[in-house]
Protein backbone atom coordinates (compact mmCIF):
# COMPACT_ATOMS: atom_id res chain seq x y z
CA UNK A 1 0.00 0.00 0.00
CA UNK A 2 1.53 3.22 -1.09
CA UNK A 3 2.04 6.24 1.46
CA UNK A 4 0.21 9.44 0.89
CA UNK A 5 0.68 12.78 2.28
CA UNK A 6 -0.47 16.20 1.61
CA UNK A 7 1.64 19.24 0.77
CA UNK A 8 0.67 22.95 1.30
CA UNK A 9 1.82 24.34 -1.53
CA UNK A 10 1.61 28.09 -2.17
CA UNK A 11 3.74 28.21 -5.26
CA UNK A 12 6.77 29.48 -4.07
CA UNK A 13 10.23 28.21 -3.70
CA UNK A 14 10.13 26.34 0.34
CA UNK A 15 6.87 24.64 -0.62
CA UNK A 16 7.63 23.51 -3.76
CA UNK A 17 11.21 22.28 -2.00
CA UNK A 18 8.63 20.17 0.02
CA UNK A 19 6.78 18.63 -3.07
CA UNK A 20 10.20 17.45 -4.07
CA UNK A 21 11.43 15.78 -1.26
CA UNK A 22 7.96 14.17 -0.23
CA UNK A 23 7.96 12.92 -3.98
CA UNK A 24 11.71 11.91 -3.84
CA UNK A 25 10.71 9.91 -0.24
CA UNK A 26 8.19 7.78 -1.84
CA UNK A 27 4.90 9.37 -1.36
CA UNK A 28 1.84 10.04 -3.30
CA UNK A 29 1.08 13.78 -3.69
CA UNK A 30 -1.84 15.42 -2.47
CA UNK A 31 -1.20 19.50 -2.94
CA UNK A 32 -3.33 21.81 -1.46
CA UNK A 33 -3.31 25.58 -2.09
CA UNK A 34 -5.46 28.34 -0.33
CA UNK A 35 -6.46 31.55 -1.98
CA UNK A 36 -6.83 33.76 0.93
CA UNK A 37 -6.94 36.90 -1.14
CA UNK A 38 -3.35 37.42 -0.98
CA UNK A 39 -1.52 40.27 -2.83
CA UNK A 40 0.69 38.00 -4.66
CA UNK A 41 -2.28 35.61 -6.16
CA UNK A 42 0.47 35.02 -9.57
CA UNK A 43 1.71 32.03 -7.10
CA UNK A 44 -1.91 30.24 -7.07
CA UNK A 45 -0.86 29.95 -11.27
CA UNK A 46 2.78 29.07 -10.08
CA UNK A 47 1.22 25.96 -7.76
CA UNK A 48 -1.03 24.84 -11.00
CA UNK A 49 1.83 24.56 -12.71
CA UNK A 50 4.03 22.98 -10.05
CA UNK A 51 1.26 20.35 -9.37
CA UNK A 52 1.11 19.96 -13.26
CA UNK A 53 5.21 19.27 -13.34
CA UNK A 54 5.11 16.71 -10.55
CA UNK A 55 1.93 15.02 -12.66
CA UNK A 56 -0.53 15.45 -9.77
CA UNK A 57 -2.65 18.31 -11.21
CA UNK A 58 -5.99 16.31 -10.71
CA UNK A 59 -5.26 15.67 -7.03
CA UNK A 60 -4.23 19.33 -6.17
CA UNK A 61 -7.11 21.12 -4.35
CA UNK A 62 -7.36 25.16 -3.93
CA UNK A 63 -9.81 26.35 -1.25
CA UNK A 64 -10.81 29.41 -1.09
CA UNK A 65 -10.43 31.31 2.27
CA UNK A 66 -10.72 35.00 1.13
CA UNK A 67 -12.36 35.98 4.41
CA UNK A 68 -8.31 37.15 5.61
CA UNK A 69 -9.10 39.92 3.00
CA UNK A 70 -11.85 41.04 4.25
CA UNK A 71 -9.93 40.90 7.84
CA UNK A 72 -7.03 42.27 6.82
CA UNK A 73 -4.49 43.44 9.43
CA UNK A 74 -1.46 42.19 6.80
CA UNK A 75 0.55 44.05 4.25
CA UNK A 76 -0.25 40.42 2.06
CA UNK A 77 -4.40 40.91 2.37
CA UNK A 78 -4.85 44.90 2.93
CA UNK A 79 -4.17 47.07 0.60
CA UNK A 80 -4.19 49.95 2.71
CA UNK A 81 -0.75 48.29 4.25
CA UNK A 82 1.89 48.48 1.91
CA UNK A 83 4.70 45.49 1.37
CA UNK A 84 8.01 46.87 3.02
CA UNK A 85 10.90 47.98 0.92
CA UNK A 86 14.08 46.18 1.95
CA UNK A 87 16.27 47.26 -0.36
CA UNK A 88 17.90 49.36 2.65
CA UNK A 89 18.00 46.76 5.07
CA UNK A 90 21.30 45.04 6.46
CA UNK A 91 21.91 41.27 5.38
CA UNK A 92 20.69 40.20 8.98
CA UNK A 93 17.06 40.37 8.08
CA UNK A 94 14.38 40.39 10.45
CA UNK A 95 14.55 39.84 14.09
CA UNK A 96 12.32 37.13 15.77
CA UNK A 97 11.20 39.68 18.09
CA UNK A 98 10.07 41.84 15.31
CA UNK A 99 7.25 40.39 13.44
CA UNK A 100 6.72 42.19 10.09
CA UNK A 101 3.56 43.53 8.40
CA UNK A 102 3.86 40.22 5.83
CA UNK A 103 2.61 38.31 8.71
CA UNK A 104 -1.24 36.97 8.60
CA UNK A 105 -3.05 36.21 11.52
CA UNK A 106 -3.88 32.65 11.79
CA UNK A 107 -3.01 31.49 8.20
CA UNK A 108 -0.47 28.67 9.03
CA UNK A 109 -3.06 27.64 11.70
CA UNK A 110 -5.70 27.39 9.52
CA UNK A 111 -4.14 26.24 6.72
CA UNK A 112 -2.78 23.10 8.86
CA UNK A 113 -6.52 22.88 9.65
CA UNK A 114 -7.71 22.35 6.41
CA UNK A 115 -4.46 20.46 5.58
CA UNK A 116 -5.64 18.08 7.79
CA UNK A 117 -9.21 17.29 7.27
CA UNK A 118 -7.60 16.53 3.21
CA UNK A 119 -5.40 14.17 4.60
CA UNK A 120 -7.98 12.34 6.73
CA UNK A 121 -10.11 12.06 3.90
CA UNK A 122 -7.16 10.85 1.38
CA UNK A 123 -5.67 8.61 4.23
CA UNK A 124 -2.20 10.59 4.17
CA UNK A 125 0.40 9.43 6.98
CA UNK A 126 2.08 13.63 6.64
CA UNK A 127 1.28 16.87 6.06
CA UNK A 128 3.81 19.11 4.63
CA UNK A 129 4.74 22.15 4.91
CA UNK A 130 7.33 24.56 4.01
CA UNK A 131 7.90 26.59 7.21
CA UNK A 132 11.45 28.00 8.11
CA UNK A 133 12.68 28.98 11.56
CA UNK A 134 16.44 30.01 10.11
CA UNK A 135 16.27 32.37 7.28
CA UNK A 136 12.85 33.49 7.52
CA UNK A 137 10.62 36.57 8.16
CA UNK A 138 10.08 36.05 12.06
CA UNK A 139 6.61 34.42 11.32
CA UNK A 140 5.56 33.11 14.66
CA UNK A 141 3.51 30.47 13.07
CA UNK A 142 6.95 28.94 11.62
CA UNK A 143 7.99 27.95 14.85
CA UNK A 144 9.09 24.33 15.93
CA UNK A 145 6.88 24.76 19.04
CA UNK A 146 3.75 26.01 17.01
CA UNK A 147 4.59 23.04 15.08
CA UNK A 148 4.54 20.45 18.26
CA UNK A 149 1.59 21.89 19.62
CA UNK A 150 -0.37 21.76 16.73
CA UNK A 151 0.56 17.80 16.19
CA UNK A 152 -0.75 17.35 19.44
CA UNK A 153 -4.30 18.66 18.49
CA UNK A 154 -4.00 16.46 15.07
CA UNK A 155 -3.88 13.81 17.63
CA UNK A 156 -6.89 15.07 20.02
CA UNK A 157 -8.81 15.98 17.37
CA UNK A 158 -9.23 13.12 14.24
CA UNK A 159 -10.76 10.09 14.08
CA UNK A 160 -7.14 8.69 12.94
CA UNK A 161 -5.06 10.12 16.00
CA UNK A 162 -7.72 8.88 18.36
CA UNK A 163 -7.15 5.32 16.40
CA UNK A 164 -3.57 5.66 17.21
CA UNK A 165 -2.43 6.20 13.77
CA UNK A 166 -2.03 9.63 13.47
CA UNK A 167 -0.75 12.39 10.85
CA UNK A 168 2.36 13.32 11.06
CA UNK A 169 3.42 17.15 10.19
CA UNK A 170 6.76 16.79 8.48
CA UNK A 171 8.77 20.54 8.33
CA UNK A 172 11.92 19.06 6.53
CA UNK A 173 13.33 22.72 5.96
CA UNK A 174 12.68 23.53 9.72
CA UNK A 175 16.53 24.46 10.51
CA UNK A 176 17.85 24.94 6.84
CA UNK A 177 19.62 28.45 5.72
CA UNK A 178 18.19 29.35 2.11
CA UNK A 179 21.17 28.52 0.72
CA UNK A 180 20.59 24.59 2.06
CA UNK A 181 16.99 24.40 1.07
CA UNK A 182 18.00 25.56 -2.46
CA UNK A 183 20.95 22.78 -2.73
CA UNK A 184 19.06 20.51 -1.60
CA UNK A 185 16.13 21.07 -4.19
CA UNK A 186 18.53 21.33 -6.93
CA UNK A 187 20.22 17.97 -6.42
CA UNK A 188 16.16 16.92 -6.52
CA UNK A 189 15.88 18.77 -9.63
CA UNK A 190 12.64 20.84 -8.17
CA UNK A 191 11.33 23.38 -10.70
CA UNK A 192 12.29 27.02 -9.26
CA UNK A 193 11.73 28.37 -12.36
CA UNK A 194 7.99 27.77 -12.00
CA UNK A 195 7.78 28.99 -8.43
CA UNK A 196 8.00 32.69 -7.34
CA UNK A 197 8.71 34.19 -4.08
CA UNK A 198 7.68 37.90 -3.99
CA UNK A 199 5.05 39.89 -1.55
CA UNK A 200 4.11 42.11 -4.52
CA UNK A 201 2.92 39.67 -6.76
CA UNK A 202 3.84 41.02 -10.31
CA UNK A 203 4.85 38.96 -12.87
CA UNK A 204 8.50 39.92 -12.67
CA UNK A 205 9.77 39.95 -9.22
CA UNK A 206 10.32 42.93 -7.59
CA UNK A 207 13.10 42.01 -5.88
CA UNK A 208 13.20 44.46 -3.15
CA UNK A 209 10.44 42.85 -0.59
CA UNK A 210 11.77 40.69 2.30
CA UNK A 211 10.97 37.40 0.74
CA UNK A 212 12.30 38.41 -2.85
CA UNK A 213 15.73 39.22 -0.53
CA UNK A 214 16.11 36.31 1.42
CA UNK A 215 15.82 34.21 -2.02
CA UNK A 216 17.83 36.50 -3.88
CA UNK A 217 20.74 35.91 -0.86
CA UNK A 218 19.96 32.25 -0.80
CA UNK A 219 20.75 31.73 -4.59
CA UNK A 220 23.69 33.71 -4.18
CA UNK A 221 24.89 31.68 -1.35
CA UNK A 222 24.09 28.28 -2.76
CA UNK A 223 26.21 28.94 -5.94
CA UNK A 224 23.87 29.15 -8.29
CA UNK A 225 21.55 31.76 -10.08
CA UNK A 226 17.84 32.08 -9.39
CA UNK A 227 15.88 31.08 -12.83
CA UNK A 228 13.17 33.54 -12.36
CA UNK A 229 13.38 37.24 -13.91
CA UNK A 230 13.16 40.36 -11.23
CA UNK A 231 12.55 44.01 -12.09
CA UNK A 232 15.63 44.47 -9.48
CA UNK A 233 18.21 42.01 -7.76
Amino acid sequence: MSKKAVIILSGGLDSTTCMGIAAAEGYELYPITFDYGQRHKIELNNARKVAAYYGVLDRHRVIRMDFLRDFGGSALTDDTIDVPDMSGAGEEGTSESDIPVTYVPGRNLLFLSIATSYAEVTGADAIYIGVNALDYSGYPDCRPEFIAKVEEVIALATKVGVEGKGIRIETPLIHWSKAEIIREGMKLGVPYELTTSCYNGREEACGVCDSCRLRLKGFEEAGSSDPIRYERS
